[in-house]
């Protein structure tokens, strides 16, 4: 999955999130939680694209 999809289904989760009055806990847990996955693999690229970036 490219950055861009998992930014692009992070928000579509959050956006989920948002309007979670549907939704059972244990359903809201773990879309939670797969939006926090999405989310720090794509801070872990960023920061490895800042880190070969950095002058030595």
């Amino acid at each position: 999955m490219t950055y861009d999809e998992k930014i692009e289904k992070a928000e579509t989760i959050i956006s989920q999130l948002e309007q979670a009055e549907a939704i059972s806990m244990d359903v809201y847990k773990r879309l939670a939680a797969e939006a926090t996955s999405l989310l720090k693999q794509c801070k872990d690229e960023l920061t490895a694209i800042n880190a070969d970036n950095s002058p030595t």
